[in-house]
């Protein structure tokens, strides 16, 4: 990799750590390519990215970022998962790593805020945005529904 290259890269993952608003980091030691593929298309499938990284620019990439005090964390075969979506990231690679203990999630941030694996853990067992919208829905339309049904069984009776 020639500096320009390192340099593109580098302004890349920066701009990719400014935009998120969760990290995890992880080591994925002696995964095969099939099922680094296979965690990333389910990263995707919940919202997230996922990347394998460059620890040497990464570090570099952490500094005038919120995650800048992960930087102690990039040590080894590291990847990290980020998103918008603070559960989507944290869901995915805890998925993943129950399934696969291949993958160690070794922590996070949230904003400036490191997550511990318990914590990571904990925001991973929250209902995604989609899940929850869609609770909203259901529950305004339960009123409608029931409305619906006993207006429906009264004039059943009547007619009968």
């Amino acid at each position: 990799m020639n500096r320009d290259e390192k340099k593109q890269l580098l302004d890349e993952l920066h701009e990719l750590l400014n935009s998120a608003e969760i990290v995890v980091i992880s080591h994925y030691k002696g995964l095969t390519v099939a099922e680094v593929s296979e965690l990333r298309d389910k990263i995707r499938e919940a919202g997230a990215g996922f990347r394998v990284t460059k620890n040497r620019i990464t570090k570099l990439a952490l500094k005038d970022t919120k995650f800048e005090g992960l930087a102690d964390l990039f040590k080894g075969p590291t990847a990290i998962a980020f998103s918008s979506d603070p559960v989507a990231a944290c869901k995915a690679c805890v998925n993943f790593a129950t399934d696969n203990e291949k993958l160690v999630i070794v922590g996070g941030a949230m904003g400036a805020n490191a997550l511990s694996l318990a914590e990571i853990k904990r925001l991973a067992t929250i209902p995604s945005m989609d899940e929850l919208r869609a609770k909203i829905i259901g529950l305004l339309q339960a009123p409608g529904a029931q409305l619906a049904r006993v207006t429906k069984a009264y004039s059943e009776k009547e007619a009968a």
